[in-house]
């Protein structure tokens, strides 16, 4: 009988990679595209430094012509990136900074003022009062809290205040006092005042064009149309996984099954932070000898991207889960919850899964099934906005939204940025990452096919 190692990688290796990339980037529309042109460049840095070598200073010219031809079509006011555009107006504008700082925990202000107004002028606390003319004046403040009307609330806040006769309990003077005097309700007042200014409001206008504002009824159906088109990518993940977990137990003559929605038990020790804690799709072997309560072994882990891109953004948070895994106790088993119920993993098998190129090829998929691309794009989503927000882009393009001249060679600091500071390090090893992320991305097709092509028994 064929050993389990060599049942899964014949399949792994006959699955079409039709995602892949080359070692070396090449752009058939040559370098006219500035992304492609800086990603090559980025690339031959990588390679030279590798080698032991210093960059070539032509490399440098290079980088920074490409990246002013960048940021020359970011700012674009037809054509341009709306996004860059608003982090260049907030970078250039004090109300629109304060508005954006502000905005940033507006949120906890809402809930903190909310929760204050709730405290003592609930509907049900209401009730509870006889009709005397605070009473009148707790249902304005609650209703003005409904309607977010921060600056209505203040005032009848302080008319409230104001009222000779204030019931000692609740305790609404001190409340009241309270809520005036703390940041969160003069933060809310601030942002409906700089909501008025004519830049906090191109501002927001840039923002709501590349898509929904948050907590809009049109963002919270974006999200429901994404979450929906992701499960569907899962459910054919999970549904070619099916198909090779009974091809495997026909052949092997062990036990296979496939749990989605795998999530890590707190019990593991490691650091969780940034680590993903719950996988699409997983393939498990019952592990031998099999007792009253069946104990599993991971055989292959698989996420579903609705995006060929969205796997090079996300390999390095799964290579962290794959370390948090691997920190599991040899001789314990864990509990891991899933869609299908709770399963019982060895630890063994958590930490015998590596980040190796060649132990990840062999323990890991990306599930897709968009077309390829015909001219992939060389240049990752994370790497361009981190060229375009260091402070030198975003100086530069400042110069040019004042109709000010700019010359490719100010962006030098950015060049050196990238060679010599640690934070930059991802963005000088964006093709490997790229090129390794889609090695990993199989259409769902191809998986299905390179599986039903899979003998079903053994010879």
């Amino acid at each position: 009988m064929p050993p389990l190692s060599s049942l899964l990688d014949a399949t792994l290796c006959a699955v079409a990679r039709r995602y892949a990339l080359p070692a070396t980037p090449v752009s058939s529309a040559g370098t006219h595209d500035p992304a492609t042109a800086i990603a090559l460049v980025i690339e031959q840095i990588r390679a030279d430094t590798a080698r032991g070598g210093p960059p070539d200073a032509a490399l440098g010219r290079l980088f920074t012509e490409a990246l002013a031809r960048l940021i020359h079509g970011a700012v674009h006011p037809r054509h341009g990136d709306p996004v860059f555009q608003a982090m260049v107006l907030r970078h250039r504008t004090a109300p629109v900074r304060e508005y954006a700082s502000l905005s940033a925990h507006a949120g906890q202000d809402r809930r903190a003022v909310h929760a204050a107004v709730n405290a003592i002028a609930h509907p049900a606390k209401q009730q509870r009062m006889p009709q005397r003319p605070h009473r009148a004046a707790l249902e304005r403040l609650h209703a003005a809290a409904a309607v977010e009307s921060w600056t209505a609330l203040a005032d009848i806040a302080r008319e409230t205040l104001a009222t000779p006769e204030i019931p000692q309990e609740p305790p609404v003077r001190p409340a009241l006092t309270k809520l005036l005097d703390g940041p969160a309700l003069s933060r809310l007042m601030r942002l409906d005042v700089l909501s008025r200014d004519e830049n906090v409001r191109r501002y927001q206008a840039l923002w709501d064009r590349q898509g929904p504002r948050s907590g809009s009824a049109a963002a919270a159906a974006s999200g429901s149309a994404s979450r929906q088109r992701g499960a569907a990518v899962e459910a054919m993940a999970a549904q070619a996984l099916g198909a090779w977990a009974r091809r495997l137990g026909a052949r092997s003559g062990g036990q296979f099954r496939v749990v989605t929605s795998l999530r890590v038990p707190a019990a593991i020790p490691g650091n969780a932070e940034r680590a993903k804690t719950e996988w699409d799709a997983v393939l498990l072997r019952q592990a031998e000898p099999a007792g009253a309560t069946p104990l599993w072994d991971v055989c292959l882990l698989v996420e579903a991207k609705a995006s060929v891109d969205a796997a090079a953004t996300d390999l390095p948070r799964l290579l962290r889960g794959l370390r948090l895994l691997a920190h599991a106790d040899g001789d314990a088993v864990y509990p891991f919850d899933s869609q299908q119920g709770t399963v019982r993993l060895r630890g063994a098998s958590l930490r015998a899964l590596g980040t190796a190129p060649a132990e990840l090829a062999r323990t890991v998929l990306y599930c897709c099934d968009a077309p390829a691309d015909a001219s992939p794009r060389l240049l990752s989503a994370a790497g361009r906005m981190q060229l375009l927000s260091a402070q030198g882009s975003l100086d530069f393009a400042a110069r040019l939204a004042d109709g000010q001249a700019a010359q490719p060679s100010e962006l030098e600091p950015v060049w050196h940025q990238l060679l010599e500071q640690r934070e930059w390090h991802a963005v000088l090893n964006q093709y490997p990452l790229l090129r390794q992320a889609r090695a990993l991305m199989v259409h769902t097709d191809d998986l299905l096919r390179a599986v039903d092509a899979a003998p079903r028994q053994t010879p």
